[in-house]
């Protein structure tokens, strides 16, 4: 039963936002902030992204029923029923408001505003095709959020590390839609690869990873980070690169290593370079 609601909101993905998360935290404390922290922070992330995902599931049922490659998802083939993901959209949401009360008061305070952002991507590509930058400002809720978890206050690092995070799923996401490309000019759904087509929609994919690159070594300048980072971040560009020949080959397999594996390296190794590098610091 539980493995049924992880799938359904395809837990597993979590391990591309988190990280994130939890360097900025790293960073924010400069070193460990204390279990109470971690685990509030770490309970708040599924939460809110349990929520965002449930979310996206019920509202797309229907085209993804329509699409090929999603109609076996769970709401579609009738694994779970409309209730059961509203059931547990709005307990993880409630949860979500509850776990950043126990943070802080800023962190309460914004924790709607927070939901607003993560449930309307799943809105937008019925009306843009900049689709993949709602995806994107959704995840980097994560890295900011993880640093006023920590501080009570916003600051350049933070922000510079969700800008990096919003090219970051712009690239990644425009890849994956290449995969939905005839399905959603079929649907009337819109992305950039059914604007600009598939070979000029990968282009625009490498124009965004390398502005995350680039933002990500500004995010290593504003938050004083050093060499062990640095090197860190020349992984991530060949990872990066990777991503991309393998995206070019257009075959499921292809896409699917580009998409979960080059990324769940992506974004561990990203957090292994902060821990380390504050590590050396303190």
């Amino acid at each position: 039963m539980i493995r049924k609601y992880l799938e359904f909101v395809r837990f597993s993905h979590t391990v591309f936002a988190l990280p994130f998360a939890l360097a900025s935290m790293v960073v924010a404390a400069r070193g460990w902030p204390g279990w109470r922290l971690f685990l509030l922070i770490l309970a708040a992330m599924v939460c809110a992204r349990t929520a965002a995902m449930g979310f996206n599931r019920i509202v797309d049922r229907k085209f993804d029923a329509l699409n090929p490659r999603t109609a076996g998802r769970h709401l579609p083939a009738g694994k779970i029923s409309k209730l059961e993901g509203w059931v547990l959209v709005w307990s993880s949401g409630a949860l979500f408001v509850a776990v950043c009360y126990f943070i802080n008061r800023i962190c309460f305070v914004l924790s709607p505003v927070a939901l607003v952002i993560v449930f309307f991507y799943s809105l937008t590509k019925r009306f843009t095709d900049f689709s993949h930058f709602f995806l994107g400002l959704a995840l980097a809720v994560a890295p900011v959020g993880a640093w006023l978890a920590v501080t009570g206050h916003f600051d350049w690092p933070p922000v510079v590390l969700g800008l990096a995070v919003v090219f970051w799923l712009v690239g990644f996401d425009i890849i994956y839609a290449t995969q939905d490309y005839e399905a959603d000019k079929a649907l009337g759904l819109r992305s950039l690869p059914v604007r600009l087509g598939i070979a000029e929609s990968l282009r625009f994919a490498r124009w965004a990873h390398a502005v995350m690159a680039l933002t990500l070594a500004g995010f290593g300048w504003v938050a004083g980070l050093g060499w062990v980072y640095y090197a860190g971040l020349a992984i991530i560009a060949v990872c990066l690169a990777a991503q991309h020949v393998l995206a070019r080959k257009q075959d499921a397999v292809s896409l699917n290593a580009a998409f979960f594996r080059m990324n769940a390296i992506i974004s561990v190794v990203f957090l292994a370079a902060v821990v380390v590098d504050v590590a050396l610091r303190i």
